[in-house]
């Protein structure tokens, strides 16, 4: 778990594209097979779950058209209760042009332990009409990062 980010780090930077010519449906695949990768959780239901979500926000300035893949791991106390969760994130970051922004916002959760299938949840994203527009664009940058929630 300790190396959660750079296994992902790793995981999208596999091969000679750097992380910034990456389109959506190259970062998803390589997302995906970071995601099938299990990892020494809690066993609960909630333990280990991915999230895909966009939308435009304006957190750090200006609007943008964000496009956030994230891994979520709970961890507990040394009494095994919860204590928080981790979430490791791949944003896409786009020019919040109307046809992004006239998407609105989405999310939706897959979560390891569960009758859900990994591979199901993915292709079923990319079946939806949000995806046919998205990559159409091509980011203007991406990050990866880790955060406490």
């Amino acid at each position: 778990m300790d190396r959660a980010e750079s296994r992902l780090q790793h995981a999208l930077s596999r091969g000679q594209q750097p992380l910034a010519e990456l389109d959506l449906d190259e970062v998803w695949l390589r997302f995906v097979r970071f995601g099938s990768q299990r990892l020494d959780t809690a066993d609960t239901p909630d333990a280990d779950g991915l999230l895909f979500q966009y939308g435009t926000h304006a957190f750090e300035g200006p609007p943008v058209f964000t496009l956030d893949l994230a891994r979520q791991f709970e961890m507990n106390d040394a009494s095994g209760e919860h204590d928080h969760y981790i979430q490791l994130h791949c944003e896409l970051r786009y020019e919040p042009v109307p046809r992004l922004r006239a998407l609105g916002h989405f999310e939706s959760w897959f979560f390891h332990g569960t009758d859900d299938e990994l591979d199901r949840w993915a292709d079923g994203l990319r079946r939806q009409e949000f995806w046919t527009i998205v990559r159409h664009f091509h980011p203007h940058e991406i990050r990866v990062y880790q955060e406490k929630v």
